[in-house]
Order: C-alpha cells, then sequence, then structure tokens
C-alpha cells in the first residue's frame, strides 16, 4: 500500500511516528502488527483497519425468511435466533375472523401494516386500522383476526415464551360471568 501510494519508508515514519525499521520489519513480515502500530499507519493512509489487515467480509445483513402456514396466516420470521425479542410479519385471511382466546407467558406488539385488525383482548374487542399498534401482556385471554373485510398484514414482536402458546382458554361468557 506504502509503494502504491507513493510513499517513501522515511515519509511513512514521520507520518506515523513509527521508525523506519519497525516499519520495513511490518511489511516484510518480520514483525507482528499490534494495534498501536497498526492505528497510526491507517490513520495516515486514512483507510478502515479492516482494509489494512484484510478483515473478513461483513456478513449479508439479509434475513431471507422461509413462510410458514400457521392457522391459515402466514408468518415470516424477521429476527434470527438467538434474540430476547422475536419479531414476525403475519399476513392473515379474511376467513380467520372467528375469536379463539388464548393466554400464554409474555409479552406482545403489534403493528398493523395494512388492513383492518380485529383484536379480543379480555373483555374488550378492538379494531386497529393500518398504522395503529397495541401491546399487551399475553397473560390475559387474548385472539387476534381480520375483521372479515380483507387480509391483514401485521408485525408482531414477542419474547421467546411468546411464541409458544402455553393454554387454551374459553372467553368468558358476560352473562353469567363464567
Amino acid at each position: 500500500m506504502r509503494s502504491q501510494r507513493g510513499l517513501s519508508l522515511a515519509a511513512l515514519s514521520e507520518l506515523t511516528g513509527i521508525s523506519k525499521s519497525t516499519l520495513s520489519r511490518l511489511e516484510v513480515g518480520q514483525r507482528r502488527p499490534s494495534l498501536e502500530l497498526l492505528l497510526p499507519i491507517v490513520r495516515a493512509y486514512r483507510i478502515p483497519l479492516d482494509e489494512l489487515i484484510g478483515g473478513p467480509e461483513v456478513a449479508d445483513p439479509r434475513i431471507r425468511p422461509t413462510p410458514r402456514r400457521v392457522d391459515g396466516s402466514v408468518v415470516l420470521a424477521l429476527t434470527r435466533q438467538p434474540s430476547p425479542l422475536h419479531t414476525f410479519k403475519t399476513i392473515i385471511p379474511p376467513e380467520r375472523n372467528t375469536p379463539d382466546l388464548c393466554s400464554h407467558d409474555g409479552y406482545e406488539w403489534l403493528y398493523v401494516v395494512s388492513g383492518r385488525l380485529r383484536l379480543v383482548l379480555a373483555d374488550q374487542d378492538i379494531v386497529l386500522e393500518a398504522g395503529e399498534a397495541a401491546e399487551f401482556d399475553t397473560r390475559l385471554p387474548h385472539w387476534f383476526g381480520s375483521t372479515g373485510a380483507g387480509a391483514v398484514e401485521v408485525l408482531n414482536i414477542l419474547g421467546p415464551q411468546g411464541e409458544r402458546i402455553h393454554m387454551r382458554v374459553k372467553p368468558e361468557n358476560s352473562a353469567t360471568g363464567e
């Protein structure tokens, strides 16, 4: 790199404060580079350290999820394991519109990307529009699905225990209080 930039050992020594003999030994592999030697060199060359030492390529950050079908919905995992929170994109068909309440340990956040989401949470029955969000303790009996007027796209964020449904519950009968 020094030669490519037309620098002499003396010029690089002056820029870095490292002796010419040390620079020469680094170049021919007679001296192991330390961080205290590499940092002045990368500053002089104005390059990232990875470029000088030939660091590994950064892994591709894209997630290529494999869709799964769950209760008629298409679910795409958007986070890699292990992670303290798990994010999913769920596409709920219009046919999934009959509440079947459940509860389990955890906490959930929902964000409606498109469509209208019906959220039944304990004794509340709420419709969320695109751009609206909800958060709730999943130990409360809950269900979410389409209003029946079309498909719904939802982003779900939940803890690892929220991925599993531990206990199925029946909705409370409001007339009898059971």
